[in-house]
């Protein structure tokens, strides 16, 4: 199905959920804008929800939340500032 392989990617043989507001798109997020490691998940708009902090996320989403940051450190960009 489509839809559920653009809500997912695989990095390092485990699949996550990339949706807007997961803890890997945070991460993502976080790193593609240089700002410093900081585990949360939501609080984007839309559906995603209230912004949680690092210690109300289960230890897994936690792991999301660094494997996002990750990811885009190796394969992703960086957001330029000029």
């Amino acid at each position: 199905m489509v839809l559920d392989q653009a809500r997912t990617k695989v990095f390092k043989g485990i699949t996550y959920n990339v949706q807007h507001g997961s803890a890997f798109d945070r991460g993502s997020a976080d790193s593609w804008y240089s700002r410093p490691q900081n585990p949360h998940k939501g609080g984007v708009g839309g559906d995603s929800g209230p912004r949680i902090e690092a210690q109300d996320m289960t230890l897994a989403e936690r792991h999301d939340y660094y494997a996002g940051y990750e990811y885009n450190e190796q394969h992703g960009g960086k957001k330029s500032w000029d």
